[in-house]
């Protein structure tokens, strides 16, 4: 039979996780070669929204980022002096500017997806025993639903 945990086992377990995910982003931005690009990992984690759903207004952007519409501008206004990406009207509302990637944009982040998903990989292969692999799996599914929880309780 197993209990519930109490408020400080909940607390500390969610500091712990805070902490492996801030160590893991750090090993991935080294590992993949990201600091190199010179770019904070705002900007290229927006470079990458751009890539992946471009042609896109700043607006959707902050939408799917989560943050304000002036953090996107500043990090566009960065990208776009990088020829990373540019801006065009978009046709349906002229009051709209549409983003999209250079091609050297898409092919920057997918070097750097490799690289991470190639240090990962690299990883497991040498740290997770076979019978753990499914461990694994189960907490991508976990944290997959911790990075989608909408919660209505107010939060802090």
């Amino acid at each position: 039979m197993t209990t519930n945990p109490s408020p400080e086992q909940s607390v500390a377990t969610a500091q712990r996780l805070n902490d492996a995910i801030i160590r893991l982003r750090a090993r991935l931005r080294t590992e993949s070669g990201q600091h190199a690009t010179g770019l904070t990992p705002t900007q290229l984690s927006v470079l990458g929204g751009v890539v992946r759903e471009g042609p896109v207004t700043a607006a959707r952007l902050a939408a799917l980022e989560r943050v304000s519409a002036q953090s996107i501008a500043q990090s566009l206004a960065v990208l776009k002096a990088a020829g990373l990406v540019h801006s065009e009207p978009d046709a349906r509302d002229g009051r709209k500017k549409l983003m999209s990637a250079d091609p050297s944009a898409a092919e920057l982040i997918d070097k750097l997806l490799r690289g991470r998903a190639a240090f990962l990989a690299r990883a497991i292969d040498q740290l997770v025993a076979p019978d753990e692999r499914a461990d694994v799996v189960r907490a991508i599914e976990l944290l997959e639903r911790l990075a989608a929880a909408e919660l209505n309780d107010g939060g802090i």
